[in-house]
This record gives structure tokens, C-alpha cells and sequence, in this order.
């Protein structure tokens, strides 16, 4: 069964789609470790996240998030033990001498600079204050460490960087309680996200769910255009090869080349994204996704309905339409619908359900703008998190559809795209950071300095039963690209004819099923950062294939052809 060649041209549209699904896995990082930052005893805290709810009178008005010290003691981590202390503000105000404010163990406010974090913590515990919050001078967070020369680590109260908005506020309640007019008082505490959430299991069971869909899909349709080729055999023809005319539908086929360029063209895509992230790129990112996702929720919409006795006539009647072509009833009748399903969501995606539409329209397009996370200019904020509205449907409408457009021919090709790309996803998440002092993959995914809750590039759901909210996220490629294998293994097992335990369907299935929860694993051990999935991923599903076709003796098949040998000019196939 001869596959209809990629060109350059469709190569570069799917490497377009793919880099704009950053491969990553995340949770949302509370936790940040920092082998860069001075660490000595006495200094040597992890930078945490920590909530400050705010009470005025009794009545709690606010919360912010701030970043703990490299200094100082740990925080705690349940809300209810955390005990409400009265806030004061510093005289004065950068605390580098001691206040003339008498102090009974209220938590006291001061302005940075003019000297070191380690000695404002010092002077204000002398002067009998029980936790420091230091207003930052801009709206990131930043990390507080102690200076090489300092000797005096030994620091008994918490220190607690805050936002300049946030410092703002409190000065202003503060204002209010020195006229008589309020009490102002804060907790302090950091809380630890879950070893796991429900948005995890969510999104695993979406993955599989999604890729178990499109590969009985694509099998369908292979092999349909089997029956379609063996009945113009059994007509008459004298060759075995038919003309691609014959053929269902349009099938674009990867081959090595193209599997290797991805990698190159989809690391310049992922340049581009990071140097150009801005608001107005954000919006452009929006038009396209979509554009995309209209385009996947048409064709699984149509597919679907054309099963129904009622809809099958409207779906195989046509008219012409200029610049378009022949188009059916069906579709025309489905497509209002469809942009107008994007269109809302590309006008309301900030509000809190938007994220369903989002997954719609691409399954895989979110990012994870996580509790607001420090030293990023996008974070130290209120903790409340706009949750990215509406497409998640339409987001896994256009996995099924890339899934079926895209096609491996055979193991061969399998085995170099998602080994480069299992690379590209190992270099952008992990060691760009020494090329460019960030994670590139980790920005893109977040949107930061776009102003945006994350681009609209991933697939997410909002953390439910987590403290610190936010979304868990997993990347567009790291459903397509093991898609492509699962999918093949399923057309390879139907045109063997082969029985579900015998073929390879169904153990890369579960390979990817294990992959992608083995990455959930390493993702909570390691406290939320964003992970590679590939990593565990490509393991997994390529290992397992590779292993059964050796120990079967099909690998020679899988590896060239793709296929198993029919004999001409009959095709046997799975019955009905």
C-alpha cells in the first residue's frame, strides 16, 4: 500500500504545528533549588513560595504570594497552624538601623536597599519583630541571598520577599490602622502541593484516550483504502501497484529526512517564539490556534455525523465553491458552527472555564502560568490564577486530525523522528539554560512577558485540589509524536490480520499509558518542575515495539515496509 509523499512545503506546515506544541510536562514548581545562588550554613533555604493572607480587622481582604530566604527558618506548611501576627511598618523604613518603633513580636515591613537582606532580618529581630517581609522596588520577586563577606547567619525569624504592588497595599491598610481606623495582620506560610492531583488523572486519561481514538482511525481508513485497492485489482488491473488516485483521502507520509529536518526547524520555530514573546505575538499565536482548531473540529465533526443514516447523503453531496473547491453539504451546514465555537473562545479565553474550549480546539495548546512562580517578571502577584478558557474538544479534534493526515510508513521512520525529537525536547528543556539562562521550552510554555496567561499551545487542566491552583499541562507533541507509532501499530496489526493480544497495538498502548505516568511520577518528585515527557515517553513505546518485532521476527517488516506481504492480487484483511 503505497503512501503519498510529504514535500518540503507540508514538511514545514507539520513541523509548524508540532513546535508550536511544546513537548513539556508540568505541575507547577513551588519548590526552587538553586546550585547558582550562595549556599552556606546558615544559608542554604531553598527558595520557596509563600502565602500571605492579609486581615484587617479580623476580616481577611487579600492574599499575595511572596518568596522565602536562603536564610532564616522554614515556614509552616499548614494554613490552620499558622498564626495571625500584627503587621507594623519599619522607622525606618529599610530597616538598616534599629526602628524607633517599639516592636512585641509584630511582623515588620520595610522598604529593600541600602543594605543587605541578612543584616534588615538581624536589625528587626533585635528589635523584637517575629517575621521580616521586604517590599521589592519592582514587580518581579527576587531571590534573597546572603553576601560572601557576611558571618551573622544565625537568623531566627522568617524573611519574606513581597511585590512592590503588594507592598503598595499594605502600606495603604497600614495607613488606615495608624489613624485608628483598622488593625492590619498577616499569616505566613508555605504549603505543599499533593503528591498527586485529579487534573493529572484527568489529563493522562485524555492523552490515551485521544490516541486511542485517532488510531482506530487511521486503522479504519487504511484499511478501507485496502478494500478500495483489492476491489480495482479484482476489476481487471494487471499490476499490483495502484495509481495514488485510488487512494481514500489525503495521507502525508514522514520519511527520514523530514524526521531529521523537525528537529532543525522546529528548534528556529522555538527561537522565534522565545525572542518574539510579547503580547501582540500572544494574539498572533491565538488567530492561528484558532484557525487550527476550526479546521480539527470540522473534520472529526463531519466524520462523526457521516455515520449517521440521516447525515450520509449530506455528507457525500457536494457543491463548488470558489477558491474552495467541492465542499458538502455537510461541512457547510458544520463550519458556522465551528468558527463560531472559536471565535467565542478566542474572545472570553481568559475567563475560568475557558480552558475546556482551549483543549477543544487543540488538545495540547495550554501553558501553565503556575502559582505565581519568583524571579520571573510575570510573577509575585495575588495568588488567585485566571484560568485560560474554552478548547480543550476542539484541541483533541485536532490531534485526531493531525493523527490521520500524518502518517509513519514504518518503523524505520518511527524510530529516528521520536529519537530526534526525544533530543530536541532533552536540549530545550534542560540545557538551553546554558546557552540562554532559562529553560526556552519552560518560557515559551509559560507565555512569559506576553502578559498572557501562557500561549494557547497546550493542553491543561486547573489543579483542583492543590493550594497553590494553578494548571497541570502536557505538551501538543508529546501526544502526536508517540500517536504516529501507536497509530501505525495498529494499521500494521489489521492489515496482519492479527488478534489484539498478538499484535502490537495493544502493548504500545499500554507502553505510552506507562510512559506518560512515569512521567507524572518524576514530575511530583520533582516538586512540579516541568518535565520532558518524551524522556519517559520514547522509552517506553519505542523500547517495547522494538523488542516484540525482534523477539516475533517481524522487525524486518516493521523496520522497511511497514507492512506485511500480500499476495497479489487478492488482500486479506481483518473481516468485518
Amino acid at each position: 500500500m503505497e503512501f503519498k509523499k510529504v514535500d518540503c512545503s507540508i514538511c514545514a506546515v507539520f513541523v509548524v504545528v508540532l513546535v508550536l506544541c511544546t513537548g513539556l510536562v508540568s505541575g507547577g514548581d513551588i519548590v526552587h533549588q538553586d546550585d547558582i545562588a550562595p549556599s552556606r550554613p546558615g544559608c542554604s533555604n531553598n527558595f520557596v513560595l509563600v502565602k500571605v493572607p492579609i486581615w484587617v480587622d479580623g476580616i481577611e481582604v487579600t492574599e499575595f504570594v511572596g518568596v522565602g530566604a536562603r536564610f532564616g527558618p522554614t515556614l509552616e506548611s499548614k494554613e490552620k497552624r499558622a498564626n495571625q501576627t500584627r503587621l507594623a511598618f519599619a522607622d525606618p523604613p529599610d530597616c538598616c538601623s534599629t526602628p524607633r518603633n517599639k516592636l512585641t513580636g509584630e511582623a515588620i515591613l520595610v522598604h529593600r536597599g541600602n543594605c543587605s537582606f541578612t543584616t534588615k532580618a538581624n536589625v528587626a529581630e533585635d528589635a523584637g519583630a517575629s517575621a521580616i517581609l521586604i517590599i521589592n522596588n519592582q514587580t518581579e520577586l527576587f531571590k534573597m541571598v546572603c553576601e560572601p563577606h557576611e558571618h551573622d547567619l544565625d537568623i531566627g525569624i522568617p524573611a519574606i520577599m513581597l511585590p512592590q504592588h503588594a507592598g503598595t497595599s499594605l502600606i495603604k491598610f497600614l495607613g488606615n490602622s495608624s489613624s485608628g481606623e483598622s488593625r492590619v495582620s498577616v499569616q505566613l506560610y508555605s504549603p505543599k502541593r499533593p503528591m498527586v492531583d485529579v487534573a493529572e488523572v484527568f489529563l493522562w486519561l485524555m492523552a490515551v484516550a485521544t490516541i486511542l481514538c485517532a488510531s482506530y482511525w487511521s486503522a479504519w481508513r487504511a484499511r478501507e483504502a485496502a478494500i478500495e485497492q483489492d476491489k480495482l485489482l479484482k476489476d481487471g488491473s494487471n499490476e499490483c501497484n495502484v495509481t495514488e488516485g485510488s487512494r481514500s483521502g489525503v495521507v502525508l507520509e514522514i520519511n527520514i529526512i523530514s524526521a531529521v529536518l523537525f528537529v532543525v526547524v522546529a528548534s528556529c520555530f522555538l527561537i522565534m517564539l522565545y525572542k518574539l514573546m510579547s503580547s501582540w505575538f500572544i494574539e498572533v499565536l491565538v488567530v492561528l490556534f484558532a484557525i487550527g482548531g476550526v479546521e480539527g473540529l470540522q473534520t472529526c465533526l463531519v466524520a462523526l455525523l457521516s455515520c449517521f443514516r440521516w447525515f450520509e447523503r449530506f455528507g457525500q453531496s457536494y457543491i463548488k465553491i470558489p477558491f474552495l473547491g467541492p465542499v458538502s453539504y455537510l461541512t457547510l451546514a458544520i463550519s458556522p458552527f465551528c468558527i463560531a465555537f472559536a471565535v467565542l473562545w478566542a474572545v472570553y479565553r481568559h475567563i475560568s472555564f475557558a480552558w475546556i474550549g482551549q483543549d477543544i480546539l487543540k488538545q495540547n495548546f495550554t501553558s501553565s502560568k503556575k502559582p505565581i512562580l519568583p524571579i520571573y517578571p510575570s510573577l509575585g502577584g495575588q495568588s488567585h490564577l485566571v484560568p485560560v478558557a474554552g478548547g480543550r474538544w476542539q484541541g483533541i479534534a485536532l490531534i485526531i486530525t493531525v493523527l490521520q493526515v500524518v502518517q509513519i510508513p514504518n518503523l524505520k521512520v518511527g524510530t529516528v523522528l521520536l529519537s530526534c525529537s526525544l533530543l530536541y525536547d532533552l536540549f530545550w528543556v534542560f540545557l538551553s539554560k546554558s546557552l540562554f539562562h532559562k529553560s526556552v521550552m519552560i518560557v515559551v510554555a509559560r507565555g512569559d512577558k506576553s502578559g498572557e496567561d501562557g500561549i494557547p499551545m497546550l493542553l491543561k487542566i486547573p489543579r483542583l485540589f492543590d493550594p497553590w491552583h494553578g494548571y497541570s499541562i502536557i505538551g501538543f507533541g508529546d501526544i502526536i509524536l508517540p500517536g504516529l507509532l501507536v497509530a501505525f501499530s495498529l494499521r500494521y496489526d489489521w492489515l496482519c490480520n492479527k488478534r489484539l493480544r498478538d499484535g502490537y497495538f495493544l502493548w504500545a498502548m499500554l507502553a505510552y499509558g506507562l510512559g506518560l505516568l512515569t512521567t507524572y511520577v518524576a514530575l511530583n518528585l520533582m516538586d512540579g518542575h516541568g518535565q520532558p515527557a518524551l524522556l519517559y515517553i520514547v522509552p517506553f513505546t519505542l523500547g517495547t515495539f522494538l523488542t516484540l518485532g525482534k523477539q516475533r521476527g517481524d522487525l524486518k517488516h516493521l523496520w522497511t515496509r511497514g507492512e506485511p506481504d500480500r499476495p497479489c492480487p487478492h488482500v486479506r484483511l481483518q473481516p468485518e
